[in-house]
């Protein structure tokens, strides 16, 4: 299957995994604008964003580069749906990196949620849906997320799941090393 060409949703009984759409406008506002929920955006080697977004028409510009590049192939950033509310409280962006470091052959994903479901139960029930799919999706070989130093729950959510800290650097673009990712071997 080509995920640029058919999109798979994921759903368990509390969530859906979906490619965005312009109805997500206003609940990922709700994301992009929770200062609490920020610190734990992956924003590493995406050209100085930092994912903080507090206007309708800035929001509506992420949603659209999203779009685009779906449709060119860079990366796909699924919405998560809370089931009991209909409303998307985070996305996902994942997409297959090959360059020369640790991280080649590699389906990076990031995971940006709503501060109130920053909580470990959530997140494994989330990434759950997506983790072991993804090797398949994206043909790779390792799975890689970051989890800074503060996001606990974050990290008692991908231990759980057999990710395992990395002291190996993310190397950027530009050179930059990013550090506090998290790996899970196919």
């Amino acid at each position: 299957m080509n995920v640029y060409q058919s999109c798979p949703e994921f759903h368990n009984d509390e969530f859906v995994l979906r490619l965005v759409s312009e109805a997500d406008l206003h609940s990922l506002l709700e994301v992009y604008s929770d200062k609490n929920a920020v610190p734990f955006f992956n924003a590493d080697n995406c050209h100085g964003d930092d994912f903080y977004y507090t206007t309708l028409e800035r929001m509506r510009a992420a949603l659209n580069f999203w779009q685009e590049a779906y449709k060119n192939g860079w990366f796909v950033r699924f919405a998560i749906v809370d089931r009991a509310t209909n409303q998307a409280i985070g996305t996902i962006e994942e997409f297959k990196r090959d360059e020369n470091d640790f991280f080649t052959d590699c389906g990076l994903l990031r995971l940006d949620l709503r501060s109130d479901y920053e909580k470990s139960p959530i997140i494994r029930s989330i990434l759950s849906l997506i983790a072991k799919p993804s090797f398949d999706l994206f043909g790779c070989s390792m799975l890689a997320t970051k989890a800074v130093s503060g996001a606990v729950e974050r990290a008692q959510a991908l231990a759980s799941l057999g990710f395992v800290k990395s002291d190996e650097p993310l190397i950027g673009h530009d050179g930059t090393k990013y550090y506090d990712y998290y790996v899970l071997v196919k």
